[in-house]
């Protein structure tokens, strides 16, 4: 064993990087990997960080990733499901310590563990280039959590985090939140998939109140619930950054609507807000309507597979349609079945609110009477072609350039709007949906005929 490898634990990464330098170029034939050595040297750019990373592997006793050979000089380096483990993140680290040219670093799903982050940290302690780091699915536990908030006390550079799915608990939320509520440079975290309940959520509460940076959070498949949830909307309340947050799948129920409806009051910041599948209710959906009538920033409101029915829906709908502040331009609530009294209610609500859209399940909620059948759009198209003796392609030419049979959705659009075909705007959409299942963006009108047939 050389020197270098006896003295590996008690260096720092930035002197064990020094020492790789230092070290003999190994020989090819040493590493299993699909990427040449002398292919590697025929390149220009971080070439002694490459033979600084063959070395580290050699001194931790992994074998060299091949595609982080590939593109270090790439600003967005993905590394997710490599296998690294804590000594190929080690390895990893040593050759990046210097590195200038990669600001976006993933390492997700690398099973790199506490031990493994302490070396991301240390990397990251010299290295003030990467802003975007994604160390998610990776079981760093509350060992992982400690590092990452001494990270974030010492770095200045990172502005986007992923931490999901780290088995984070109570006590990961609370070093995390304490070094959050003064960090003014994080400006995106994903902390989902973890385990925050009750405690979890008032330190997420305290946090949001005092912090001035954080503009995109996920929180989604976490436990906030009750006082969580209620701790939580308080530090919402007082926020003032904040434009992007995802509860989705957490578990809110009346409390939390309550007091999400009284946050929403205030808060005047939040333009994104995913509530689906919180155990929110007709009731609970009532006391959102609070806040919603009063907030004059939140555009897109999600409340999809929520026990909602169209009684709740009505109530939405109603406080947005009457609200002189409300901005909303999307409410989902795609699981409820709507009833016709709905679609009129959408249809006024569109007259004094035209850039509202409201996505729901279907039709099929409680109706006194039957209503009128609606005309089938595709059957209007084909019956107006008919009449004129026209085809499809006759139709459309003017904007399907290539022949093709495919055209966006705007254009698609603006081309039946534009015509004196006899759909109104909730009939087009209704067959953009069915024209563009798969949401590519792009009609296939030849589906028109199909659907006829």
């Amino acid at each position: 064993m050389s020197e270098s490898e006896l003295s590996l634990e008690s260096l720092s990464l930035k002197e064990l990087s020094s020492e790789c330098l230092e070290e003999e170029q190994p020989n090819e034939n040493e590493w299993d990997t699909d990427l040449e050595i002398e292919e590697v040297k025929e390149r220009s750019g971080s070439l002694n960080e490459k033979d600084m990373y063959l070395q580290a592997c050699k001194l931790v006793g992994v074998v060299p990733v091949s595609y982080f050979l590939r593109h270090l000089d790439n600003p967005h380096l993905n590394l997710n499901h490599h296998g690294l483990g804590p000594q190929g993140a080690k390895a990893i680290a040593i050759a990046m310590v210097n590195n200038t040219m990669v600001t976006n670093l993933e390492l997700e799903d690398n099973w790199i563990t506490g031990e493994g982050t302490s070396y991301i940290v240390e990397m990251l302690k010299e290295n003030c280039y990467i802003q975007q780091l994604n160390i998610s699915n990776n079981h760093l536990q509350f060992r992982g959590a400690e590092l990452i908030s001494i990270l974030l006390h010492n770095n200045y550079s990172l502005r986007s985090i992923n931490l999901s799915g780290n088995g984070f608990q109570e006590n990961s939320a609370k070093v995390l939140c304490e070094v959050l509520a003064t960090n003014y440079n994080m400006k995106e975290m994903d902390l989902s998939h973890n385990s925050f309940r009750e405690q979890g959520g008032e330190f997420l509460g305290q946090m949001l109140a005092t912090n001035e940076g954080m503009e995109v959070l996920n929180l989604s498949w976490n436990n906030l619930r009750m006082k969580g949830a209620v701790a939580l909307c308080a530090g919402l309340r007082a926020n003032t950054m904040l434009k992007y947050l995802d509860l989705s799948w957490n578990g809110f129920g009346a409390e939390g609507s309550v007091a999400m409806g009284e946050a929403l009051k205030f808060n005047a910041t939040l333009v994104y807000l995913d509530l689906s599948n919180n155990r929110i209710n007709n009731e609970g959906a009532k006391m959102l309507c609070k806040g919603l009538d009063a907030n004059e920033s939140l555009k897109v409101l999600k409340l999809a597979h929520n026990p909602l029915t169209v009684e709740g829906a009505l109530n939405l709908l109603t406080v947005l349609k009457n609200s002189q502040k409300s901005v909303l331009e999307q409410l989902n609530i795609g699981n409820v079945l709507v009833n016709e009294a709905f679609l009129q209610l959408r249809d006024a609500t569109r007259q004094v609110k035209p850039g509202l859209e409201v996505i729901f399940g279907g039709v099929g909620g409680f109706i006194a009477k039957k209503p009128k059948p609606r005309p089938d759009p595709m059957k209007v198209i084909q019956d107006y072609l008919d009449e004129r003796k026209l085809r499809l392609w006759d139709f459309f030419r003017n904007i399907d350039k290539d022949g093709s049979m495919k055209v966006p959705v705007s254009d698609f659009q603006k081309a039946i709007q534009q015509s004196d075909i006899p759909l109104n705007r909730n009939q087009i959409e209704e067959l953009v949906v069915k024209l563009d299942k798969d949401k590519t963006g792009m009609v296939d009108y030849r589906l028109i005929s199909t659907f006829m047939i």
